[in-house]
């Protein structure tokens, strides 16, 4: 089986079961596929495979840290695949909560992708809902700090928005390139 289709098979059964948290990563995995063509042929298989497994460390199993980036990095290490691992590991600047939560050390076992992959596979994350509908990153991040009030995840993801930003603006601008288009919806 290939990359995306055994990383498909292994969020499904590790996500299904908790609802909301499938059909974001459902939609996620839909944006992947919808914009893959800005990415290299070879790199298009990472950016689906990574967006199926992004949340893959939330599912209660794989609980270790409470962290689900670093949770499902540690998980997905056992597929043998660094790059992927790396991916889910960093995936849409979760250094910033991971450091604020006092976990840095052991995110710096993965080396972080600064690629059009990470780029696009945040640009899928943060313009997907909570139930995989289409939103805008402003859409997203209010989303994010209403449901979460204030505390770590609002601080970090506020000393991440510049990141976040560049990240989905530098994806947007490809997505132009191709005559794609670039917002969450039209």
């Amino acid at each position: 089986m290939d990359l995306v289709g055994r990383s498909r098979l292994i969020a499904e059964r590790m996500l299904a079961p908790l609802g909301d948290r499938w059909k974001h990563v459902q939609g996620v995995a839909n944006r992947a596929m919808e914009i893959a063509n800005v990415l290299d042929k070879a790199d298009r298989s990472y950016l689906i495979a990574a967006a199926y497994l992004h949340d893959i460390g939330y599912a209660p199993p794989l609980r270790r840290t409470g962290l689900h980036q670093l949770d499902g990095a540690l998980y997905v290490s056992r597929l043998g695949d660094t790059r992927l691992t790396a991916l889910v590991a960093h995936h849409s600047e979760a250094r910033f909560e991971i450091r604020l939560r006092g976990f840095g050390n052991e995110l710096a076992a993965y080396d972080r992708e600064g690629s059009s992959t990470a780029d696009a596979l945040t640009y899928c994350d943060l313009t997907t809902g909570p139930v995989g509908q289409a939103m805008t990153l402003d859409e997203r991040i209010s989303e994010v700090v209403q449901r979460y009030g204030e505390g770590e995840i609002t601080a970090a993801l506020r000393l991440a928005r510049p990141y976040l930003e560049a990240a989905v603006g530098r994806t947007i601008e490809r997505l132009r390139e191709l005559g794609l288009p670039g917002e969450a919806r039209q």
